[in-house]
């Protein structure tokens, strides 16, 4: 059985919430990705900063060098270990409706999964249909 562990992004960018939602916003199109994870002592997670957030800080006219991420971060992350099933990491995220979901292991974050991994994953393992002869 295919895990998370096998598909998540392995470098997890992060950000203290002390940080500008503009410094958030720099370090995920520098990266090219949807989400940082946030964390206090370079270790806990305390939330996760996603394109959604930053969006809704700017349409409430939040200055991006001054609104702090903590702010506007979502809180209470949901997150997973490395061994949860594939299906099991997508059936949370559909029902959820998240985007991305932080991997741990003892608390400390691993990785990050994404919905473009999954997609990714189900493309690359997809049955072919036989075609009819």
């Amino acid at each position: 059985m295919a895990t998370v562990g096998d598909i998540m992004v392995k470098d997890v960018l992060t950000v203290d919430p002390t940080a500008s939602i503009g410094e958030a916003a720099e370090k995920m199109v520098a990266a090219g990705v949807g989400a940082v994870v946030v964390v206090e002592d370079f270790v806990r997670i305390v939330g996760i900063c996603t394109e959604r957030d930053i969006l809704r800080a700017v349409a409430q006219r939040a200055r991006a060098a001054e609104a702090r991420v903590r702010q506007w971060m979502t809180e209470d992350v949901v997150t997973i270990e490395p061994e949860t099933g594939i299906e099991e990491a997508a059936k949370l995220m559909f029902e959820n409706k998240f985007r991305h979901l932080p991997v741990v292991k003892d608390g400390r974050p691993l990785g990050i999964v994404s919905l473009r991994e999954l997609s990714r994953w189900e493309f690359e393992h997809a049955q072919v249909p036989a075609e009819a002869e």
